[in-house]
Parts: structure tokens; C-alpha cells; sequence
């Protein structure tokens, strides 16, 4: 019998890993720091083609590409003469379970389906466990999602409560937990127990499931305005929206696309942090994964991560939560369409950024989700305040996460907010090179690739670690 201490559990965590997913990840090692990342993904064995076919047969993908005509205009008398970029949005609340993850969560379970596994097991707060039980539904597979939804009060996030609901509706079995890390240690006893297929949010089928979106809306763009869009900004946390859609884009033969990182600003709160847990109303898109995932993409639920932002960012920017609230209803009254967060936040950033661009430059935001019940505006302010944060309309500079949410008075009052990008690649930097300072040839041209800089520009910024 098993040992099942923490200790133990965690201790046999490559090994159930392993049996998990049938992928031995140890063989993409190299000599040193060096690793194949790409032998990773070509291991997947699918071609673009063939994931779009496999998706289309589950009833996903093949979304609209909506132009925002009148956030458009509104940006455009916002700017000076000349300026305020077209914005086009990607409406991925179309798919089966209401989000693009249901894109991810249909190579999971189609990978899990081929390597004969009776089940799935998927640990996600997020819309990623209602996608993992659309599939796992369609499939005929059972599904279990972990959810880390309470504090310690047992008080829980109503965003996270109303994706219970709808992973139960497609038949779900939903494990919920408090903030902390049982997380990963039930994640791993219960695939352990069961044999089940782990759908992590960060296997290379996962983020060859995204593919699809980017290289979609690429194709969207050359056959409606003859070219490709300038931008797409994707709202980053874990990494694997940013990952899959860049990927996606080049497979499409644009690789002058730009691609933006949104994030909602946390800065200041631990998303570790019992007391900080109910004090965010943003459970993803937000800080607090965004920049650890960033430089440290292996800290994730499997040996190594096939969300690896930092390769395709060239861009990454912060919005304020207000302005996210103000944008999704900025989108309901003026265009018609009422969408949740997420997708929202990378619009908030469109919005601020199409003001810098000309108007013949085109932004595309690459994803929209559903909302209602907890997701709903409504639900998510109703319960920053009952948990001490105040809600106010003024200047959303001052808005401090954890103790205030402030709702733009004007639309003119969206920012650009740029992450230092060499900052994010120093400490990634740092993270894959630890003490060494002596590197192969190789190992030089791997770190290079991890932070989108050139071997030259890598090995400067090297030699300023401490």
C-alpha cells in the first residue's frame, strides 16, 4: 500500500507524472540548462490540420471574428488626428463551454481517448475545468476537477463557485479546496489512485489545442482585410493563451505579427496568501501568475511547461481592474455583447493601446468567455465589498489592489502600462542559468530562444546577474 503523506506523494510526483500522461519528459533533456522544447511539441504528432479536424468534430473552434465598429470610434475620439487603431475580437464564448479553453481541453481529452485512459483529472480554478468536462462529455470519458476555492473561513470566490456549477452540468465530479498547496499534493493522489489521464493546463497537447486560435484568426484577417493584424494581445497568466495563439499565428506564415501580454495589476497581493485570497476579484489573468510564469514556466504542474510566454512576448501590459469592469460594460452597451473578464482585460488593454497606433494599424483580442451567475460584474463587485474593498469611480491609477477598485470616470482615462521586459528576462535568466556563468554553445542559443533575444543580447545580459 502506498504511502499517501505529503511528503511520500510529493515525493513520487515525476513518477506520476509520467504514468499520467504516458510522456517521458526526461528525454528532452539536454546536456546542462539546455532542453528541447521543440522536439516536445513536435511530439504531439499532429499537424495544424489535423487538430483543426479534430476540433470541429467535438464543435469547437471556428469562431467569429467580430470588428468592434463603435469601441473603434469611441477610441478614435479619444486620440489625436490620425490615431486610434481598428479592434477586432476573437468571440471564443461561442465555443461548447464558453471559453477558448475549450480548445486546449479537446487535445487533452483526445489525447487521453488515444492513450486509452478511462478519465481526466484537471486542478484549475478556471474556465479550463468546465472545458476539461465539456470534452471529457463528449468523449465518454469521467472527469474530476479540483478547484482551490475557499480561505480558511470557507468563504469562496463566487467566479470559482459558478465554474462548480458548470463543471457539474457536463458531469463533473468537483473536488474543492482551500487556498494552499494540498492543491497539487490531492492533484496528485487522486491521479495516482485512479490511473486517470492528467489534462494539465501545461502539456504539450494543451497548448497545441490553442494553436488552433491564433493561426484561425490570422487566416480570419488575411481573407477579410487582405493582411494580417499588426497585434494580438492575449490576456496572460499561466502562459499558455499567449503560448498556443503565437504558435498558432506563425503556423499561419505571420511572424511579424506582435503579440501583447495583458494582465490585471495585483501587484502586492500573495495568491498563496489566505488572507489575499478573497481580497482579488480576478481569480486569473492577473499578476500574481502572470510574471512568476513568466520567468519561472516550470513551476507548473508537470516537468516542463509547453506555455512558455517569454518566447513570443513583445509586449507586456497591465490594466486595473476597474478599468476591466468599465470595459465589459463598455463592450455590452456599445457592441452588444456581454462577456466576462478575461477576455476582457486584453480588451482594456486594446483599448488604451489602439490609442498610440494609427488608424490604419489593426488589434486583434484573441478571446472573449461567457459570464453570468458569479462571473457577472454584479457578483464580483457585490463581493469586493462585502470583503472590504472599496468600489469607487475617479482615476484608476489610484487604485490599490486589495483595498480599492476604481472604475474609470472617463474612457479617457486608460493607460498604457508597460512591464520592463528586460527585467522579466534578467530574472527568467537567473532562474535558468543559477549560479553558472560559463555556458555551451548550445545552452547559449536555448537561453536565447527561452527569452526572445538575440545569443549577443543574451550573453550581455548575462553578465549583469549578480
Amino acid at each position: 500500500m502506498s504511502d499517501h503523506s505529503y511528503d511520500a506523494v510529493m515525493a513520487r510526483q515525476n513518477e506520476i507524472m509520467q504514468t499520467s500522461l504516458a510522456l517521458d519528459f526526461s528525454k528532452y533533456e539536454r546536456s546542462g540548462v539546455d532542453f528541447d522544447y521543440d522536439a516536445m511539441m513536435n511530439d504531439v504528432g499532429l499537424s495544424i490540420e489535423e487538430v483543426v479536424a479534430i476540433q470541429r468534430d467535438l464543435g469547437v473552434g471556428d469562431t467569429p471574428l467580430l470588428e468592434l465598429r463603435n469601441i473603434t470610434e469611441l477610441v478614435r475620439k479619444l486620440s489625436k488626428p490620425g490615431f486610434g487603431a481598428r479592434i477586432l475580437v476573437k468571440d471564443e464564448a461561442c465555443n461548447p463551454s464558453g471559453s477558448f479553453k475549450a480548445r486546449r481541453a479537446a487535445l487533452s481529452c483526445y489525447d487521453a481517448k488515444r492513450k486509452n485512459y478511462k478519465g481526466v483529472i484537471a486542478a484549475t480554478s478556471g474556465n479550463y475545468g468546465a472545458a476539461v468536462a465539456s470534452m471529457a462529455a463528449r468523449l465518454g470519458l469521467k472527469c474530476i476537477v479540483l478547484q482551490e476555492c475557499y480561505d480558511s473561513r470557507l468563504v469562496g470566490q463566487p467566479e470559482i463557485l459558478e465554474k462548480q456549477r458548470k463543471c457539474e452540468a457536463f458531469g463533473a465530479e468537483v473536488v474543492q479546496l482551500t487556498v494552499g498547496p494540498e492543491l497539487f499534493y490531492y492533484t496528485l493522489r487522486l491521479l495516482e489512485e485512479t490511473g486517470f489521464y492528467n489534462a494539465s493546463l501545461y502539456t504539450p497537447s494543451a497548448i497545441t489545442g490553442i494553436e488552433t486560435l491564433g493561426y484561425e484568426l490570422a487566416e480570419q484577417c488575411k481573407e477579410r482585410y487582405d493582411r494580417p493584424p499588426d497585434w494580438v494581445l492575449a490576456t496572460h497568466a499561466g502562459g499558455g493563451n499567449l503560448t498556443g495563439t503565437a504558435r498558432g499565428i506563425m503556423k499561419a506564415g505571420c511572424p511579424d505579427v506582435k503579440i501583447a501580454a495583458v494582465s490585471v495589476d495585483l501587484s502586492g497581493l500573495s495568491m498563496a496568501s489566505d488572507g489575499d485570497f478573497n481580497r482579488k476579484s480576478f481569480t486569473t489573468g492577473h499578476t500574481g501568475f502572470g510574471i512568476p510564469f513568466a520567468t519561472l514556466p516550470d513551476r507548473s504542474d508537470v516537468p516542463r511547461n509547453a506555455a512558455r510566454s517569454l518566447r513570443y512576448m513583445d509586449r507586456y501590459l497591465l490594466v486595473k481592474q476597474g478599468e476591466v469592469f468599465y470595459t465589459t460594460e463598455m463592450l455590452a452597451s456599445l457592441e452588444g455583447l456581454e462577456r466576462g473578464p478575461a477576455g476582457n482585460t486584453s480588451l482594456a488593454g486594446a483599448f488604451a493601446l489602439a490609442r498610440e497606433l494609427p488608424e490604419e494599424a489593426m488589434i486583434v483580442v484573441q478571446e472573449t468567455e461567457y459570464t453570468g451567475a458569479g462571473k457577472h460584474p454584479m457578483s464580483q463587485l457585490a463581493f469586493a465589498k462585502r470583503n472590504g474593498i472599496d468600489v469607487i469611480v475617479g482615476d484608476p491609477e489610484d487604485e490599490v489592489p486589495g483595498e480599492s477598485i476604481v472604475i474609470p470616470a472617463h474612457p479617457d482615462m486608460f493607460r498604457v502600462r508597460d512591464v520592463d521586459l528586460t527585467r522579466l528576462r534578467r530574472s527568467a535568466l537567473r532562474n535558468i542559468a543559477g549560479d553558472r556563468r560559463s555556458f555551451s554553445n548550445d545552452e547559449m542559443a536555448y537561453m536565447a530562444t527561452e527569452i526572445n533575444l538575440g545569443i549577443k543580447e543574451t550573453e550581455a545580459l548575462l553578465k549583469t546577474l549578480q
